[in-house]
This record gives structure tokens, sequence and C-alpha cells, in this order.
């Protein structure tokens, strides 16, 4: 089985961090969002996998490369102007064989992927939509189906005024080749044009509920629950680091970490770090590579990209610091990141 990961947006909606990084390429617990995705995928023994790229497309493929140190197989599909999800896809017509996945590179997710393919295969869908049930309808697409989970209605992020159901769509599908039959080539869109379609030619298309974790990592705030909800482990995904002792701290390798600096609850530090006395690091803190944090600072609930200076007495609450920020920082919205 072959997976397609649309890893294309541009990510509007959480700028200034996506100014010059793509989204799938956020980090989240020190892994981009879509390493994660990629483990999940493996944890299925699904390992052929097709990426879209558009925004700043060299940076994710020197990332993962051909998918040799994820023990994948990766390959790109560039785009020299956005197809849409939909269009992006059929760009890629010829990768697919048989019943294969599509999944967002900027989704957080630990679906059971077995178990929705045998939900697809036992009804014979030409498609199958997988929903997930949250209290935020009105910022997702919502779907209603019947008594045999097979889709009747589908609205693509309505207004309260229509919201008819607490199971929105994740934006995970499974498809089988046919489905290429229905997407024309150039722009064309899952939500706006494909799914409609599909319902009006009265196609078997089905609607499986996942049970695990599913988010939408679209702005900072989902970003940040993401984050807070992996360190948690609400979310069940791989976190890199090995324990300190007597701590609920994981650390990567050659880090520095004064005898007398304080961790009070669960947080996650890079490799390559430095941590001078009598810091303080409280709970829902992620700390990334060739971090310095000086003398009597306290960072709590904060996230920290990687090449940052922290000074002396520093004082750090649900804050989000960019990369390579030593020195000349601009704040927006909460938020540090350089703009040298």
């Amino acid at each position: 089985m072959k997976a397609f990961i649309l890893a294309a947006g541009v990510g509007t909606r959480l700028r200034p961090l996506t100014f010059e990084l793509p989204k799938p390429m956020i980090p989240l617990v020190n892994k981009p969002v879509m390493a994660h995705t990629i483990d999940n995928l493996k944890r299925h023994n699904i390992s052929n996998i097709m990426m879209n790229l558009y925004f700043m497309p060299e940076m994710i493929a020197d990332y993962f490369g051909n998918g040799e140190k994820f023990n994948v197989n990766i390959s790109y599909s560039k785009e020299e102007n956005l197809l849409g999800t939909a269009g992006g896809l059929k760009k890629c017509k010829d990768f697919f064989d048989s019943t294969f996945i599509v999944m967002s590179g900027d989704g957080l997710s630990d679906i059971d992927i077995t178990s929705a393919v045998e939900f697809h295969k036992k009804k014979k869908a030409l498609a199958t939509m997988v929903l997930k049930k949250i209290d935020s309808k009105f910022e997702y697409g919502v779907t209603i189906t019947d008594r045999k989970n097979r889709i009747v209605d589908f609205v693509e992020k309505p207004s309260w005024s229509s919201v008819f159901s607490d199971t929105v769509n994740t934006g995970i599908y499974i498809f089988e080749p046919e489905i290429f039959k229905y997407i024309p080539d150039g722009v064309y869109d899952f939500g706006k044009d494909l799914w409609p379609k599909l319902l009006k030619l009265k196609k078997p298309i089905y609607a499986y509920l996942m049970n695990g974790y599913w988010t939408d990592i679209g702005n900072i705030g989902e970003y940040k629950q993401g984050t807070c909800d992996a360190l948690k482990g609400i979310v069940k995904i791989n976190i890199d680091g090995s324990k300190i002792k007597n701590t609920n701290v994981l650390s990567g390798e050659n880090c520095k970490i004064d005898a007398t600096v304080r961790f009070i609850g669960k947080s996650v530090i890079g490799a390559n770090c430095f941590i001078g006395k009598n810091v303080i690091i409280e709970d829902g803190t992620v700390i990334g590579d060739n971090i310095q944090i000086n003398d009597g600072s306290i960072i709590k609930n904060s996230i920290i990209w990687s090449n940052v200076k922290v000074g002396k007495e520093v004082k750090l609450y649900s804050s989000v610091i960019g990369t390579d920020v030593p020195d000349k920082l601009s704040v927006y919205n909460g938020l540090l990141f350089n703009m040298q």
C-alpha cells in the first residue's frame, strides 16, 4: 500500500513561524510534524510515499531525502503553481496502482490506519473519509452519514448556521485508483470539488470515525495544544531523548545541565544544549537543539526552536521562540523570531 502526503501548503495562519519554514517542517517535540506522520505510516507497514511540494520545496526534500534514513521510500512531485489538494494528487496518478491513503503533512494524528483500511475494503468503497468528533465544528468541514456509514452530505468549513454534525473531515482519505476518473487535470480540491461530485454521482463513499488523536496544526493555538498533548502522551508519537534521572524530562545527546537546574513536570530538551545555574524548566516546555539558557532563567510552557540563546534571569511563559534567535529579536503576537 502507498501513501500521498499533502505538503504543498504555505501555512499563512501560522505566520510568522512559516515566513521562512514550510508548514510540514514546523517542529513538534523537536521533529518536523510531517516526520510524525511518516512514523505512523511505518507503524502500519506503509513505506512507499509520494509528497507534493510547492513552498520552499528544497527544505523539505533536503531533510527527508529519498526516505532512507526514515526506513521508507519517498518520491516528490513539485508544483510550479498550486494545483489544489485533489489536483496535486491527480498529477501523481501513475504512482498509485492499488488502494492508497492520503494524509496531510501538517496534521498530527495517531490514527489506526490498518483499521481504517479494513473498514474501507469491507465497505467496498471507492473513497473513505476519516472523521473525528470535535467541539470546534465551524473551523472544519462537517460530514453526515446514514446508519451504514455512507456519506449523505458534506459542508466544507460551514458557518454556525449550517452546522449539523459534531464529526469533521480530518483530511485523511482512503481511495481506490478509480478515483482518478473523477479528478480532472489542473486545479481541483477535495472538499470543494471532488466530494460533492462523488455525492452527486452516488458513488460508494463512506466515513470512518476514528478513535485516536487528530488535530490540524493550523494556527498557533493548535500548534501549542498539539505540543502539550504530545508531552502528556495524549497523542501516541515517538519523542526522542533519554530520561533525566528522577525527572519527567527527556534530553538529547551532548547536553550540559548544571546540577542546580530544577525540572517541574514534563519537558523535552534537544541535543547539544547548555543550561546554566539555578534555571527552572517547568511543565510543558520543549527546548530544541543547540540552545543556551543562562543562569537564573525560568522557562514554563514554552517552545524554543533550535539555535537560540536565552540570557540571564529571563522569564519565558507560554511563548514560542523561532529558530536562530541569539540577540536581535522582534515580537509579534507573543512570538519571538529573528528578523536579521
